[in-house]
């Protein structure tokens, strides 16, 4: 059985802490992670969060993780023949 959700996308292998990592992020990304439907590495997310200004506008930065995530549910999707994107 494969890890990682039981994916077709490449999974990744990580360097360093990921829980000091994840313990280190905005509180409010820590809350996001902890219910996404994806299991994001700590690196990914802030990485994701800095780029949309989530100091600035957390609310923006969350928005733009989703859009993110839903992107890589429907690739997935399609790369497993379960649907076509929408």
């Amino acid at each position: 059985m494969r890890k990682n959700l039981n994916s077709s996308l490449k999974g990744r292998r990580r360097q360093g802490n990921t829980m000091q990592a994840y313990d280190a992020l905005p509180p409010e990304l820590r809350q996001w992670l902890s219910v996404a439907a994806l299991p994001w590495s700590p690196a990914s997310a802030i990485g994701i969060w800095k780029k949309a200004g989530g100091t600035r506008d957390p609310e923006a930065a969350l928005e733009r993780l989703n859009t993110i995530e839903q992107a890589t549910l429907r690739r997935d999707r399609v790369v497993r023949g379960i649907g076509l994107p929408t």
